[in-house]
């Protein structure tokens, strides 16, 4: 899976243990219940409330970290690799053309997209994280 798919899957479908389940939504009546592993998912039509699970993510981790301005932070918090490397690759499968070797510029960048990648896959992100 790219790793898009992976902060995608994660955020959507991330769930550390059934007491910190995300509210991403709640199972129709005819739905089977998830088994502990598995993570709760927005119903067809609602909007998975992007900030409201990272912020969870964020209380509940032991670190301190600003996911709402760092796409290392985020990545953290999904329990994601974060290095450089998989930057350069999130960077390269988002078509990013500035120079690879900035990385300031290009976490920045990342930031935004995944923002705009999330919105657009029916995440509910604060518009002040797509600009």
């Amino acid at each position: 899976m790219s790793i898009l798919g992976n902060i995608v899957s994660r955020i959507f479908r991330h769930s550390p243990s059934p007491a910190s389940a995300a509210p991403a939504g709640t199972p129709s009546p005819q739905s089977k219940p998830a088994s502990p592993q598995a993570a709760p998912q927005a119903t067809p039509g609602s909007p998975v409330d992007v900030a409201a699970i990272m912020d969870k993510l964020a209380a509940q981790s032991k670190e301190k970290l600003d996911w709402r301005k760092s796409i290392v932070d985020l990545m953290k918090l999904l329990k994601l690799d974060s290095s450089i490397g998989a930057r350069k690759r999130l960077a390269e499968e988002l078509h990013y053309t500035g120079n690879l070797k900035d990385s300031a510029s290009m976490n920045v960048w990342l930031h935004k997209q995944v923002m705009i990648k999330l919105a657009e896959n029916g995440g509910k992100v604060p518009n002040e994280l797509r600009r």
